[in-house]
């Protein structure tokens, strides 16, 4: 087997490049201002499907020949996709069952992008074909580093197509119909199947779905997109065995694939990631994204596949948000900071026309004279001249956490089901706010599946994980039980892996552990507050909760509300074994909930990577090679001093005690190595 080539001698930078749309004189400028800018990177062929291959088996690769051979020529790297995100017009007139059916049964027709249903056998097919034919074209192309197969796969179908596959996945799951009907409950609302051409994928129905029925086919629909990963994946890997490969998740917004299940197939996680927040949840919502990549990627070097220069359409507000000046080099280094190799972009010219020709690109509408390309320079320059970062770490991970956040796949599919008590439980938000109060206070989090090793932490926190295995509940109890510290939030563990409640108590998986029993779920109306007898205030939900075994941390006062007896525990606290285990039964606000997190963390002994951290300066130490830097980055309009010793690597000083970080600026220093210490050093410690 051969060995991957991963080239790690530096920083990548770059984007997205689409030379089908330009002429020959805008060409040759790239290549100029790539140049210029310290470009090295250039992802090629992301959407060019129809312009590789106009009509079936007519390929047309010419000018991709040219453009590498350009960008070789130049000293830029290239990662070539396969352009199966955005089929041609002839697959949908030729193979309409391909293309994707909405919830509501409407047939999309070709014109925008993802016009596909992953599950029709003549796309899939097709994206066999036109991998291939990439595969065997460029195999021992000098510029080709690195495979990025499709584009942000997201895309769920319904319909006849769909329909089949989804049978045959749910009997490899449940083998025969009674496990099935046994399994979602199908004698409620006389649902029960006896046929298995009766069980279709759940369209819109006249009232509320089973939610069973509605988990199961979201974990069908990954899988489904896995299995498309898999099948280019397969070809690549046959004809280009020492060519690495990713595929771009879009976080952390997206949720139509397991996240888990993906990175266990790539070579590298790549990430696209595009906060809309100009406020300073924008710089929490960063350091989230770059959380999320690192830990699906096991602790390794990832890379940021994607974000914005300036202006991002926030799709709520309907409006672009642009970046202020200082903006997109700080947040580039936040990406940095927490793991990734390299930061590219989407896109490198601005297009002239098409759905997103107004989207911010390295090269602006107004040409390398503008503020955006004149940042975009200085950033490449800047990152060429700290290649030693790019270093994979000698051992350990890239960044150290003793915190993690637990993040299911199923949990958010489950949390969005209608049949839940509120909309107000959903589980992206309640894991963002969580993460949003350790990063204000300075701590640094992995993510971790429920289904991952726990042992590596000292505090595991838990919310809205509605669904909760058996086996999952034990990997929690033995992770507290070994000296972990374990905190619970309201409706996690209620069901098992099926949806199916848990009888006894609400949370039931957690329960006994937590030494609890929760009686009621109280949900409270928007608007409507709480406080608790410690002055935290909360919304959203609250729970009838009894603690017969554990310590009432904080309790609902009188006037909490109607149903809510007084005096009645809010946050408990049990000691089992050497571990202890919380439960917070309310949504606390990001005051009370950033209090609460730090007296949990405080109980563990988990301090921040220094005293000064958080409330806007962030800190964060990177490995690389054998040694250890000090990322500072001052989201704030004043200057902060940070204990430092070593070498700053912007300015080749050596710093000797402490460092001085401007309003909006960073600092990064390489830490003096540390010599082993040994026993006659700690006998002279001891005698001081």
């Amino acid at each position: 087997m051969e060995t991957l080539r991963l080239d790690d001698s530096g920083l990548w930078f770059g984007g997205d490049y689409n030379p089908e749309q330009w002429d020959t004189a805008t060409l040759a400028e790239d290549v100029e201002l790539m140049t210029r800018a310290h470009v090295d990177t250039a992802t090629v062929g992301v959407f060019a499907w129809s312009s590789l291959e106009p009509r079936p088996g007519e390929y047309r690769l010419d000018w991709l020949d040219e453009a590498l051979d350009r960008l070789h020529a130049a000293g830029v790297r290239v990662i070539l996709a396969t352009p199966t995100a955005s089929p041609p017009p002839w697959l949908s007139r030729l193979h309409p069952e391909a293309l994707p059916i909405t919830e509501d049964g409407v047939r999309l027709l070709h014109g925008s992008r993802d016009t596909y249903n992953p599950a029709a056998p003549a796309y899939r097919a097709a994206a066999e074909r036109i991998t291939r034919a990439l595969a065997e074209r460029y195999r021992d192309h000098p510029a080709l580093a690195m495979w990025h197969v499709h584009n942000e796969y997201g895309t769920v179908s319904y319909g006849p197509e769909t329909d089949r596959a989804f049978r045959a996945w749910l009997q490899e799951r449940y083998d025969d119909l009674d496990a099935l009907n046994a399994t979602w409950n199908t004698a409620f609302w006389s649902q029960g199947y006896a046929d298995w051409q009766d069980v279709c994928a759940p369209q819109r129905t006249q009232y509320l779905p089973n939610p069973s029925h509605l988990l199961d086919f979201r974990r069908f629909s990954a899988d489904v997109l896995l299995e498309c990963f898999r099948d280019q994946a397969r070809i690549l890997r046959e004809v280009t065995p020492a060519v690495p490969l990713t595929t771009n998740f879009i976080l952390p917004t997206w949720n139509h694939y397991d996240a888990w299940a993906f990175a266990a197939e790539v070579d590298v996680v790549a990430i696209d990631h595009y906060p809309s927040d100009i406020g300073p949840r924008g710089e929490a919502q960063v350091a989230f994204g770059a959380d999320l990549a690192r830990s699906f990627a096991g602790g390794r070097p990832w890379l940021l596949m994607e974000q914005a220069t300036s202006l991002t359409y926030d799709y709520a507000a309907g409006r672009f948000v642009p970046k202020a000046p200082g903006r997109l080099r700080r947040n580039t280094h936040q990406y940095i900071s927490r793991g990734s190799f390299g930061s590219l972009f989407f896109q490198w010219r601005a297009p002239l026309v098409g759905a997103e020709f107004f989207h911010s690109a390295m090269v602006p509408h107004v040409g390398a004279d503008s503020r955006g390309y004149r940042e975009i320079a200085a950033l490449g320059a800047e990152l060429a001249g700290l290649a030693e970062l790019a270093a994979s770490p000698a051992s350990g991970a890239v960044v150290d956490a003793r915190v993690a956040i637990v993040w299911s796949a199923d949990a958010w599919w489950a949390s969005e089901t209608r049949a839940m008590p509120s909309n107000d439980i959903a589980f992206l938000p309640a894991v963002t706010a969580v993460h949003e109060a350790l990063w204000a206070a300075g701590h640094t989090v992995d993510i971790v599946s429920p289904d991952g090793d726990l042992s590596g932490y000292d505090v595991v926190l838990v919310p809205s994980l509605i669904p909760v295995s058996d086996e999952q509940r034990t990997r929690f109890e033995r992770f507290v039980r070994a000296g972990g510290h374990l905190a619970v939030w309201y409706l996690s563990g209620t069901t098992d892996e099926h949806l199916r409640v848990r009888t006894g108590s609400f949370s039931a998986a957690f329960a006994e552990l937590a030494g609890i029993r929760v009686e009621e779920h109280v949900p409270l109306h928007p608007g409507i507050g709480i406080t608790l007898d410690d002055g935290s205030h909360a919304e959203a939900w609250s729970e009838v909760l009894q603690a017969p075994d554990a310590e009432i941390v904080a309790a609902y006062t009188d006037d909490a509300h109607p149903v809510l007896p007084a005096g009645s525990p809010a946050i408990t606290r049990r000691e089992v074994g050497s571990g202890v285990v919380h439960y917070i039964s309310t949504r606390l606000d990001a005051a009370a909930l950033r209090a609460h997190l730090e007296r949990i963390l405080d109980g563990a002994g988990v301090a921040a990577p220094t005293s000064v951290a958080g409330d806007g300066l962030e800190i964060v130490r990177r490995r690389a090679g054998s040694d250890i830097y000090l990322y500072v980055l001052n989201h704030t309009d004043e200057e902060r001093v940070v204990p430092a010793r070593g070498v700053e690597l912007l300015t080749a000083a050596e710093v000797e005690g402490e460092i001085a970080v401007a309003a909006g600026g960073l600092r990064i220093v390489r830490e003096h190595r540390t010599a082993p210490r040994t026993d006659t050093d700690t006998a002279a410690d001891a005698g001081r």
